[in-house]
This record gives structure tokens, sequence and C-alpha cells, in this order.
């Protein structure tokens, strides 16, 4: 079903979209618009998917062990040192 809609552009939208149909990109400028309007609705959807995955992340750091900033520094040091030993790396 579709439901017609009136709408305003800017000139340079209207300009945009009348390009891409004579480019024979879109059948017509409500075509071009309903893409627009779908990579929207996507781009929300990606967007609160991506809120709720960092959200649940930091709950899970939130409930899980912190180290001190000084043992962090100790630890990535003695990984950086193993790294340089296996790859022949000198300090």
């Amino acid at each position: 079903m579709t439901v017609k809609s009136s709408i305003s552009l800017t000139d340079e939208q209207h300009s945009f979209a009348k390009h891409l149909v004579k480019a024979g990109r879109f059948q017509s400028v409500s075509a071009v618009l309903q893409q627009g309007v779908e990579l929207l609705r996507r781009q929300m959807e990606t967007d609160d998917m991506e809120r709720a995955a960092l959200a649940e992340l930091l709950t899970r750091r939130r409930a899980g062990k912190f180290v001190s900033g000084k043992k962090m520094d100790d630890q990535l040091s003695r990984l950086f040192a193993s790294k340089r030993r296996e790859h022949g790396v000198q300090d």
C-alpha cells in the first residue's frame, strides 16, 4: 500500500533528486525519496542495535573485575616485551 504525502524540498534537494531520475538511477522523484526514507529507517535501526550492544557491553564490564592503572601498565609492558622478543625486535 502506498500513501500520498505532500513534502517540501529545498531547491538543492529537488535538483539532486531530479538529476538521479534523469540519470536513470530512479523512476521518479518519489522513488528517490522512498529510498531515502528506507535508508534512514535502516540507519536508525542499526544505531538502536549498536546502542543496545554497547549498553550490554558496559553492563558486563561493570560487573567484571577491574585492575588498577599500574597493574594494567605492568601487564602491557610484559606483553610488549614478549612480542618484541617473539619478533626479534630490540628495545
